[in-house]
């Protein structure tokens, strides 16, 4: 890049630096900018980095300023996120089982970024590696920008959908016959990530993994105006689905032992009712969609929970 060229694009290049490699505990001298700078073919003196920093200043980038010596020194500590907040985003990567290995480390190192230089070796030295399973479909994420694609415009998407057998071989639904759905919205619960869809066929509600589909395209024709009707129910159908389980919905009053509140506010939120019905125990009524693995649910706790009514 010519010479003048490269000292056009001075604030820019001091910028960036300062995001990277700068922070509280670790801000850049003027005479450490200057040689930065100078490295990259671009002249700076001492007397005009002061200029820069207000310059910068006056379009709201905030430079802040210490001493270090007799020196000043200048970094940017205001980031997009914080560390704790990064730190929670990596962890949270981390464990996803519907992301790849390969996918999991490139997220991690581009939120590591976001921290800045001296935080990133950091961030990234205390990620703690979860016992996850994870998956191997790398299209998860083409997958997941076609469907958002398709839910932004009300087009209709389609995609092939399989299992796996026992030898990890992809077995394809219908013959490897594509599914034609109306995309309503992308749910991730429980380790997976679900398209939620209107099924025009059956007139009804259905959910797919995003992990078990392939070659996910948007189609030019739109979804039907049902779809449009459904998807503004969409949080109560998610909520019955994915929070309270699969089946008929029906009102049930668990009755409970005090050490299981904890579990009751885990699989149900916080904001339900839990009224003292003994010394030890309580109750609560809820709505639930009534299943096997509703029940299987209850059961686990044995003798410490019970259903007491079914509406």
């Amino acid at each position: 890049m010519p010479k003048d060229n490269k000292q056009k694009i001075k604030l820019l290049y001091l910028m960036e630096v300062l995001r990277q490699e700068t922070d509280e505990q670790h801000p850049m001298s003027t005479n450490q900018i200057c040689k930065r700078l100078g490295e990259q073919g671009i002249s700076c003196e001492r007397r005009t980095v002061g200029m820069d920093m207000k310059v910068l200043n006056d379009y709201g980038y905030e430079i802040m300023t210490k001493m270090v010596g007799h020196e000043k020194a200048y970094y940017i500590d205001d980031r997009s996120f914080s560390v704790p907040e990064i730190k929670i985003l990596m962890d949270a990567v981390q464990a996803a089982k519907f992301i790849t290995p390969g996918k999991s480390a490139a997220l991690i190192e581009k939120l590591a970024a976001l921290g800045g230089s001296h935080q990133a070796e950091i961030l990234k030295g205390n990620i703690v590696c979860f016992d996850t399973r994870k998956h191997t479909n790398e299209m998860i994420f083409y997958n997941v920008q076609a469907l958002e694609d398709a839910i932004r415009e009300r087009k209709k998407a389609s995609f092939l959908y399989f299992d796996l057998n026992e030898n990890k071989e992809k077995v394809y639904r219908r013959e490897a016959e594509r599914y034609i759905v109306d995309p309503l919205a992308l749910v991730y619960n429980e380790d997976f990530y679900y398209l939620i869809s209107y099924n025009v066929k059956h007139e009804a509600i259905t959910t797919y993994r995003v992990d078990r589909m392939e070659r996910v395209q948007v189609e030019d024709e739109p979804v039907c105006p049902q779809a449009i009707v459904e998807g503004a129910d969409i949080h109560e159908y998610t909520s019955q689905v994915f929070k309270m389980y699969n089946g008929v919905p029906q009102e049930v009053t668990l009755e409970f032992e005090d050490n299981l509140i904890g579990a009751v506010y885990d699989r149900f939120g916080e904001d339900v009712n839990i009224t003292r019905v003994g010394k030890k125990k309580c109750s609560v009524t809820v709505t639930i969609q009534d299943s096997p693995v509703f029940r299987g649910w209850v059961h686990q706790f044995e003798k410490k929970m019970k259903v007491i009514s079914v509406q």
